[in-house]
């Protein structure tokens, strides 16, 4: 029976779903079908693979040949399948033992010379592969660094087809002239050096907190959206340091875990923004697209391929939004939904896509068009309606979402000099939010979160409310409609941040009214 199966993986955002690669060679006129919902990119495999096969030296069968790709309700979109279909056919045909590509998954595309390109999203696609129990997976040489981020899985690095079918043959280094396909040894690639975050060189220093003088309020806003992963908006003129500011939170947040690593990693992988070779992203990604970017830049899509936006590339890091006005409208409520989810969900005709996207957004405005409203008198023109309608284009919902709201003032020569020997450097900031991390991840051992700002508000009220009395003017300024429901959820964990800052077991009416201040954005 000439009939031969492999295996490899379809993406769905992040997710990949493990695909049977079936290829019978009949009589029959000569040809070859694809069946199993292949996208037009993968149905020009056809021409690709015939041409690789018989350009790596090997012979095309001249018969009937039928490729199905299953499950078949699953859409298969790209040249990620080029690889399994081409050793698929080859095993089918004799040319390859039929028991060597088992427990194999192959990835990757082919070049009409019959060279192995690399693909996006490799890392996902091996972990998918690792959970559904291959131990071996083959993938382009260029690929072999981010397949071999997965612990547990054999990465065999091939450069072409015909090195691929030498190595299933059991006579790797046959062919003159042909890299053999080899197991991939991590232990000389530069991944493992994660102080960088494996781009292995020691790169540009990075920006420190006590850089930032005469802002003492925003730094320490900062520092408390650090520790609770809050949102913030900065309100000030041009030069106050809000840019500043938000480009120092990645560099007082904790390293991330192998777990979240491995996650993030993986959406970058997806978007094709692993640098060649690159290691685990093991630090916040920091994230500032320009104003003019559009709703998919922000959180992804696309037609035949859907990609992650910056929300999503913002994941377990900082999404910074400067001059927040002047995105629009559309754009910024695209994120009210991941801003309470903490994913992003996309659906396309007959697939739905779903991207983690829990960031820490960092919005930054200018107090009015014309940046002078909160200088001098004489130098803002314009009228009271005028700054309204500008800071009115965010919208209330989504400044509903925001957990700390500052105000930065214009700094003299005085703060300048007052505050140098006050601002603290990154380093011993980062050292306190990861104190006060720790406190709360003990206090939420057992469940599935390890933030205040991702504890929902049920849960809060349940398990884990403020102490008595502590709500009480938080409760008058709902009563009075200064602050909705879901503001006072965010204040109650602002209060826990607060509480997990100093030391305390249970927020008091202290650590309550404090983070009521900073939800209105107000000064005490």
């Amino acid at each position: 029976m000439a009939l031969a199966c492999t295996y490899s993986v379809a993406l769905v955002g992040v997710t990949g779903h493990v695909v049977l690669v079936e290829a019978d060679i009949a009589n029959g006129l000569p040809g070859m079908i694809l069946v199993g919902l292949p996208d037009t990119a993968l149905r020009e495999a056809r021409d690709r693979i015939r041409a690789a096969i018989v350009n790596s030296g090997n012979n095309w069968p001249q018969r009937r040949i039928t490729v199905g790709l299953s499950p078949a309700w699953l859409p298969k979109r790209g040249s990620w399948f080029d690889l399994a279909i081409a050793v698929g056919v080859l095993a089918a045909d004799g040319a390859v033992p039929r028991e060597t590509t088992a427990g194999v998954m192959f990835f990757g595309e082919l070049g009409l010379d019959g060279r192995l390109r690399p693909v996006r999203g490799v890392l996902p696609a091996v972990v998918a592969a690792a959970k559904a129990g291959f131990g071996t997976v083959m993938v382009a040489a260029e690929n072999a660094a981010e397949a071999g981020l997965v612990p547990g899985v054999r990465v065999i690095a091939a450069d072409s087809l015909a090195a691929a079918a030498d190595w299933l043959r059991g006579t790797p280094g046959l062919h003159p002239g042909v890299v053999p396909a080899s197991v991939f040894d991590p232990s000389h690639d530069a991944r493992d050096d994660r102080a960088d975050g494996g781009s292995g060189g020691a790169g540009p220093p990075r920006p420190d907190l006590s850089e930032v003088l005469g802002q003492a309020m925003a730094r320490k806003a900062l520092e408390i959206c650090a520790a609770g992963g809050h949102h913030l908006s900065l309100l000030g003129p041009p030069g106050a340091g809000k840019t500043m500011l938000a480009e120092r939170l990645p560099g007082i947040l904790p390293s991330l875990e192998v777990e979240q690593a491995l996650e993030v990693t993986s959406i970058h992988s997806v978007a094709g923004k692993l640098p060649p070779h690159g290691g685990l992203v093991c630090d916040p990604p920091f994230l500032a697209p320009h104003h003019t970017a559009s709703k998919a830049a922000i959180v992804g899509g696309g037609s035949a391929v859907i990609v992650p936006g910056a929300a999503s590339l913002a994941h377990r890091g900082v999404l910074f939004l400067d001059e927040a006005p002047e995105f629009g409208r559309d754009v910024l409520d695209a994120l009210r939904q991941p801003l309470e989810s903490g994913e992003v969900s996309l659906a396309r005709s007959g697939v739905t896509a779903t991207f983690p996207a829990r960031f820490t957004l960092v919005m930054a405005a200018n107090p009015c068009p014309c940046a002078k409203a909160a200088g001098p008198a004489e130098g803002c023109s314009c009228s009271p309606a005028t700054r309204r309608r500008y800071l009115g284009r965010i919208s209330g919902p989504l400044l509903d979402r925001v957990d700390v709201k500052t105000e930065l003032h214009p700094v003299g020569r005085t703060e300048l000099l007052d505050d140098r020997g006050l601002a603290e450097p990154s380093p011993v900031v980062a050292g306190r939010v990861a104190q006060a991390r720790n406190r709360a991840a003990r206090r939420l051992a057992g469940t599935p979160w390890r933030l205040n700002a991702e504890v929902p508000a049920s849960e809060l009220r349940r398990h884990w409310p403020p102490g008595p009395g502590a709500l009480s003017h938080v409760e008058r300024a709902l009563d009075r409609g200064q602050i909705s429901a879901r503001g006072v959820a965010k204040v109650i964990r602002v209060a826990w941040t607060l509480a997990d800052m100093t030391g305390k077991p249970r927020p008091g009416r202290d650590q309550c009214d404090i983070a009521l201040c900073l939800w209105l954005g107000v000064t005490q």
